[in-house]
């Protein structure tokens, strides 16, 4: 029997060379901000404001995460309860198609270039 894909996936990550990995990483960020602060110098204080949009961004992302995401989930258990909240998603049934319409079809130009084959 295989086993479950997380206890896979944790095998299969436990083997990666981390300490290559993190100086590759490491290496990329510090290009990149090479990069930046050729192209915008350091005027402006540019480097400064990155690092605020950085911090609000990684902030807002924990805050949903940690907070926002558990809470909803709480939420639909014990307001709506367990019924609403486990319910599955109606398949949606398809449309039916009007008998009494035309029908064509479209074939590319360079369909009506090849020979037919019969």
């Amino acid at each position: 029997m295989l086993a479950p894909l997380r206890l896979r996936l944790r095998k299969h990550v436990a083997t990666w060379p981390w300490r290559r990995v993190g100086v590759l990483a490491s290496v990329s960020l510090g290009l990149a901000l090479l990069l930046v602060g050729y192209l915008f110098e350091l005027s402006d204080h540019f480097f400064t404001r990155l690092f605020f949009a950085f911090l609000v961004l990684f902030w807002l992302l924990a805050v949903t995460f940690l907070a926002v995401v558990p809470f909803v989930t709480w939420a639909t258990g014990h307001w709506f309860g367990r019924d609403w909240a486990d319910a599955p998603a109606r398949a949606s049934q398809p449309r039916r198609a009007i008998a009494n319409s035309p029908t064509r079809s479209y074939s590319s130009p360079a369909a009506s270039q090849w020979p037919e084959k019969r």
